[in-house]
């Protein structure tokens, strides 16, 4: 991606759930829900008049059924309007929405992302599924975790990061997360009663792994002299993004490394004109659905060439030098599925509007077994 010809502002954000499960819901009752908050925080427009195009993000196997981006268009409101999917990562779609305005095909656009992973019984079964069936599937590893396991320790080796690294991190994202209202497994625990817990696959325990929950978010962008006008000053803008797939077989990937995070942050930086990301930045708000995740994207982001050093001395913690997920992060708050960019980035959102920074640097992971990622600069006008 090069430099942007238009700044594209945040003009409106919603979302729902954020719970383990939410039998009361269908997927698109909970993006209604979502879309009609997002709806009155752009200053109550009315998408049928007011929002040029619609993207959707989401996966037909997800779903568990097919062309499942036939079910998103009218709970945002774009029945009959332009609509798109992308199966991908929300952060992937907020991407497209960029390219949209960019393009002059849209002033307004709103986004959605969900998560219903409380309907999918199979859930190993699906993962298991996007791997290679010669050379990944048929070694039919007990869980997908397992992958993690690897790539865990490969990374943990080359860096010298250790067992109770791992679980500083838990503690501090689980504290980190009673700050935010969408937290559920937020909680005042510490390293040690983290380190007590049996392994799943070393050298990861259960709280090293974010749980899956269910989740819908909306967030509307739009042209910054639109979004002036529809919200005054009270806006964010995007200053930069990149995404990037480093490899699309687990078998070729380098293990050990987050090089789609080094790809997509230097394509980020170069669109906003940032060479020290470290000082750039107020806060870090980064996928870390594995406890190792954090401190490897962070390196992958060059954030911090020595993670746990920084980890150790304090420098990540919501008071440090440069916060890394300060509101708890998917360990505190769970994983919606494609809706992960997004929950990081209402996450940067909330951060900046209560006053605690004004550049924030959001970056997603697409999971196990993607070597997918994407990142956004997002600041104060």
């Amino acid at each position: 991606m090069g430099t942007f010809l238009n700044r594209i502002a945040i003009i409106g954000i919603g979302w729902f759930g954020f719970r383990s499960t939410t039998p009361e819901v269908s997927f698109r009752e909970m993006v209604f829900e979502a879309a009609s908050r997002a709806y009155k925080d752009a200053g109550n427009i009315n998408p049928r008049n007011d929002v040029d195009s619609f993207i959707s993000c989401q996966e037909d196997f997800w779903e568990g059924i097919s062309i499942a981006d036939e079910f998103a268009p009218d709970q945002m409101g774009g029945a009959m309007r332009p609509t798109m999917t992308v199966a991908g990562d929300a952060l992937q779609g907020l991407a497209h929405a960029v390219m949209h305005i960019n393009s002059g095909v849209a002033n307004v656009v709103s986004i959605e992302a969900h998560s219903k992973v409380s309907d999918i019984l199979t859930f190993s079964d699906l993962v298991k599924f996007a791997m290679d069936p010669i050379y990944v599937r048929s070694i039919n590893p007990p869980n997908f975790h397992f992958i993690a396991g690897l790539d865990a320790v490969k990374f943990m080796q080359r860096k010298g990061i250790t067992r109770e690294d791992l679980a500083l991190v838990v503690e501090k994202n689980k504290k980190a997360g009673l700050s935010s209202p969408r937290a559920s497994y937020s909680s005042n625990i510490s390293a040690e009663d983290v380190l007590k817990k049996d392994y799943v696959v070393y050298p990861l325990s259960e709280l090293d792994m974010a749980p899956f929950v269910d989740g819908a978010i909306v967030i509307v962008v739009a042209d910054e002299e639109v979004g002036k006008k529809l919200k005054k000053d009270d806006y964010l803008v995007i200053k930069g993004l990149g995404f990037v797939t480093d490899s699309s077989n687990l078998e070729t990937a380098e293990l050990g490394k987050a090089n789609y995070m080094r790809i997509a942050s230097d394509m980020a930086y170069r669109m906003a004109g940032i060479e020290s990301p470290r000082r750039y930045f107020d806060a870090v708000f980064v996928d870390d659905r594995y406890s190792y995740k954090e401190l490897q994207h962070l390196e992958g982001l060059r954030v911090s060439e020595e993670p746990s050093k920084d980890l150790r001395e304090g420098n990540l913690s919501p008071q440090g030098e440069i916060p890394v997920n300060p509101l708890g992060g998917h360990i505190a708050k769970g994983v919606p599925l494609e809706a992960s960019g997004f929950s990081l980035l209402l996450d940067a959102i909330d951060y900046i509007k209560q006053g605690k920074g004004e550049r924030a640097l959001v970056a997603s992971w697409r999971g196990i077994p993607t070597l997918t990622g994407s990142v956004v600069v997002v600041e104060k006008p």
